[in-house]
């Protein structure tokens, strides 16, 4: 048997790579890599989000560190703070939210639409220094700032050493 018996490159599949979620099947899967292909090669653009439209992708994050605290910012321009909901535990942060969609005028029709509706939820490791009984958060401009402390046994005071000469 060869290669190409054993894989149905064109016969639609409901095998499904993850319950629940997306749901996607293997042959969707090809279909959204080819669109993605014939896009590149086209030099048109594409949205690699079209497998679910109804479902928004995970708000932009920067994540940064320093000497005492990791720092989250999420990026949530036109989401009230009412709207989002934080869970933190030992290992893991979790933000989630919903962003209402806007009502169209009367005979209004959208020429361009890359602003995402609908719920969204993002789920951040932490590492084992992170104190998460002390963090804190705060909303300004539409950025959401959670502030993780780390452990006092993580923080890193240095010294200075002296340099000896040698003889």
């Amino acid at each position: 048997m060869t290669m190409r018996e054993l894989i149905h490159w064109n016969r639609p599949t409901n095998i499904s790579i993850s319950e629940g979620g997306l749901g996607l099947s293997l042959a969707s899967l090809q279909e959204e890599m080819n669109r993605l292909f014939e896009h590149f090669y086209s030099g048109t653009q594409v949205r690699l989000t079209d497998w679910d439209k109804a479902s928004v992708s995970a708000p932009a994050v920067n994540i940064s560190e320093n000497g005492k605290a990791f720092k989250v910012k999420v990026e949530l321009a036109g989401i009230s703070p009412d709207d989002v909901e934080l869970e933190i535990t030992d290992s893991y942060l979790t933000i989630k939210g919903e962003r209402e969609e806007e009502t169209k005028e009367e005979g209004e029709n959208y020429l361009r639409q890359e602003i995402s509706y609908g719920s969204f939820y993002r789920t951040i490791a932490l590492p084992e220094s992170a104190d998460s009984k002390r963090a804190e958060a705060s909303f300004k401009n539409g950025v959401l700032t959670i502030a993780v402390p780390k452990k006092a046994e993580a923080v890193q005071n240095p010294k200075k050493l002296q340099i000896k000469k040698a003889a």
